[in-house]
């Protein structure tokens, strides 16, 4: 992806994006992988001032974000949104019918693919969808993929569809975290990245964009 002079790059989803922003104040970008993405770029890119938001917000399942959408997304009229979404669906779901529910995916990605069609009619130009990811720490995660691996595939559908950056988050972590331990990444819940974690996730995200 090439940026362009005054992008404004959009970084939206749960509590991986949030990462502790003050959500008064609107350019406060948390102490997570946002943060660190923006103050790179803005390091390398310095004449394109370039400008960034996070509409992070722990907890949120897909249907949480687009609930807020209008508000926390087009009307910041971003020229780049990044999305991270869709751990909180399988987790919030453990134990329940919903959980591996044909029909529950179908909504997902129903509902995934009309917030990405507002996105092209609002004229953004460019979309970077990020895999929802778990790893296999503590044991109990491993049930998970069941449910978390057709919303991947889901993710990656969407991303060959609307032409999308695809950054394959759960297998370059997974990989990451096999030779350097799980817990390096993310802590004790397999989900929530450590400051490593969201310095891994950071150099993730400059590769894939900045390499496109």
């Amino acid at each position: 992806m090439k940026l362009n002079p005054k992008d404004h790059i959009l970084f939206i989803g749960d509590s991986v994006t949030d990462v502790g922003r003050d959500r008064t104040n609107a350019v406060d970008l948390g102490h997570g992988y946002p943060l660190m993405v923006a103050t790179t770029l803005k390091e390398r890119y310095d004449e394109l001032e370039l400008t960034f938001s996070n509409r992070g917000v722990g907890g949120d399942k897909l249907n949480d974000m687009a609930t807020r959408w209008d508000e926390d997304c087009l009307s910041l009229n971003p020229t780049v949104v990044s999305i991270l979404i869709g751990i909180n669906d399988t987790w919030h779901t453990v134990g329940q019918n919903q959980f591996g529910n044909q029909e529950n995916l179908q909504h997902f990605e129903q509902q995934y693919r009309t917030l990405l069609t507002t996105l092209v009619e609002n004229s953004v130009r460019q979309i970077i969808l990020m895999e929802p990811f778990v790893l296999p720490y503590p044991t109990d995660r491993e049930m998970w993929r069941s449910d978390l691996d057709p919303r991947i595939q889901v993710v990656r559908k969407l991303a060959y569809e609307f032409q999308a950056d695809l950054i394959p988050l759960d297998g370059l972590l997974n990989a990451i975290g096999i030779k350097q331990g799980f817990t390096f990444l993310t802590g004790e819940d397999g989900v929530h990245p450590t400051k490593e974690g969201h310095e891994m996730i950071a150099e993730i995200w400059l590769e894939a964009v900045e390499n496109d």
